[in-house]
C-alpha cells in the first residue's frame, strides 16, 4: 500500500551530478507545456481577485488583479512531485493534479511575469521512497532541461528570467542551474533570481554561496539580483530524522533565506491560498486535509491573510529551516503527512504574498541594471 510518507521527493535520488546525455542538444518540439503564453485553458492565468483577511478570519476587503499583459521578465515554474500515476515516471498527460499544483504555486507570478511551466515525466508519489534507479531520475531531468532549451531558444528573446521550483521541481531546478547557468556567464546573466523551496539547496557553513552553486548567492535584499531563495518551513524544532535542512555533505549546511526579512532576523509572512480544492481525492490533497489550515469562506477565486505567521531562520535542532510561529489567532498548522515533513506541503504558499513582492522588486531591479 502506498503512504502519504512516500509523497513528493526522494531527497537522496534526485540531487546534483545525474549525467544527461542531452546537455548540449538542440531544442525539442515535443514540449508539452502546463504553462505557456497563448496557452487555451491556462492554469497560471486565472482570475487573481483576492480576499483579504486577519489572521483570525475576518474579512478586510476584496482587491481586483489580473495577469500582466507585457511584462517584462519570465518565469520557469517546475513543480513537485504530486503524479497518483502507478508506473514509476509519470507520462506526460496533464492531470487535475498538475493543474492544481500550477494553480496553487505559480498562477500568482503572472502578476508581473510571462509563465511557463513545462510538463515532465517526473518521479511518481508511488516511486519516490529513495529506490528510484538513476535512468528513471534522469528522465525526470533530461525532460526539465529539453523544455529549458526549447523555452531559450523559441520564446527567451534575452528576458531575463526567475526560475521556480519546489520539491521535486527544486532538486532539478539545481542541477539544472549546476550545470546550465551557474558556469556560465551569458547564462548568469539572464538570472533574475531563483526561488528553490523544499530542496535542501546547500552552501559552506558559515557562507551564502559555494554549495551547490559556485556564482550564484543567497538573495539578501529585494533588489539582489542573479541570486537564490531557499528553504523549508517547520511549525516546530525539527525531529532527528527530518527530511529538510539537514545535509550530510562534510563542510556544507542547507541554506535558508527568510522571505519575509532577507537581509536576516525575523519577519511577517503573507500567506495566500486558492480557494479552490486541490485535485480531489489525490495523495496531495489528502496531506493538505491533513495540515488543518482552516480559511474563511469567502467568494473570490484567492485569499490572503498578511501577518498570519512570523518567520525566521532557525538552526534549533541541527536542522537550517525557515521556523513559522502563528500570529493574532492564525491556525496552527500541523506537518503533514509526519513531523520529519515539517510543513513542507506549504513551503510556497505560507509565504506566496512575499515572494511576489520580492520577485517584482527583483524584476524591477534586474531592468534597471540590464
Amino acid at each position: 500500500m502506498i503512504t502519504f510518507a512516500m509523497v513528493l521527493v526522494a531527497v537522496g535520488g534526485t540531487g546534483i551530478g545525474v549525467a544527461s546525455a542531452t546537455e548540449n542538444s538542440a531544442p525539442s518540439s515535443s514540449t508539452v507545456w502546463l504553462c505557456r503564453p497563448g496557452l487555451a485553458d491556462n492554469p497560471c492565468t486565472p482570475s487573481l481577485t483576492m480576499t483579504s483577511t486577519t489572521p483570525s478570519g475576518r474579512v478586510l476587503g476584496v482587491h481586483g488583479a489580473q495577469p500582466a499583459l507585457h511584462p517584462k521578465v519570465d518565469c520557469f515554474y517546475v513543480y513537485p512531485t504530486v503524479s497518483d500515476q502507478t508506473t514509476p515516471n509519470a507520462n506526460l498527460t496533464v492531470d487535475p493534479t498538475e493543474r492544481s499544483i500550477a494553480l496553487y504555486q505559480a498562477a500568482m507570478f503572472s502578476r508581473d511575469c510571462r509563465v511557463f511551466a513545462p510538463m515532465y515525466r517526473q518521479l511518481t508519489i508511488s516511486n519516490i521512497k529513495g529506490q528510484a534507479t538513476p535512468a528513471e531520475t534522469e528522465l525526470a531531468y533530461d525532460d526539465v532541461l529539453s523544455a529549458w532549451i526549447d523555452y531559450l531558444h523559441q520564446y527567451n528573446d534575452g528576458r531575463g528570467v526567475v526560475l521556480i521550483g519546489h520539491s521535486q521541481g527544486a532538486f532539478i531546478l539545481r542541477q539544472l542551474i549546476a550545470s546550465q547557468i551557474d558556469p556560465k556567464p551569458a547564462m548568469r546573466h539572464l538570472l533574475v533570481s531563483a526561488v528553490l523551496l523544499g530542496g535542501n539547496v546547500t552552501v559552506k557553513k558559515g557562507s551564502d554561496d559555494g554549495g551547490d552553486f559556485q556564482h550564484i548567492r543567497a538573495c539578501h535584499s529585494a533588489t539582489q539580483v542573479g541570486c537564490v531563495i531557499a528553504y523549508s518551513t517547520f511549525g516546530a524544532t525539527p525531529p532527528p530524522d527530518s527530511v529538510f535542512g539537514r545535509t550530510t555533505a562534510p563542510g556544507m549546511q542547507v541554506l535558508c533565506t527568510n522571505p519575509a526579512s532577507l537581509a536576516g532576523g525575523s519577519g511577517l509572512l503573507d500567506p495566500i491560498f486558492p480557494t479552490q480544492p486541490f485535485a480531489p481525492g489525490s495523495s496531495i490533497a489528502a496531506g493538505i486535509n491533513l495540515l488543518g489550515i482552516t480559511m474563511p469562506p469567502v467568494a473570490s477565486p484567492w485569499e490572503s491573510a498578511p501577518g498570519a505567521y512570523s518567520a525566521q531562520c532557525s538552526s534549533v535542532g541541527g536542522a537550517n529551516v525557515l521556523a513559522v510561529t502563528p500570529r493574532r489567532g492564525a491556525p496552527v498548522i500541523h506537518p503533514s503527512p509526519v513531523a520529519s515533513w515539517g510543513l513542507h506541503l506549504v513551503d510556497v504558499n505560507l509565504a506566496l504574498g512575499n515572494l511576489i513582492s520580492v520577485v517584482r522588486s527583483e524584476s524591477v531591479a534586474y531592468r534597471s541594471s540590464h
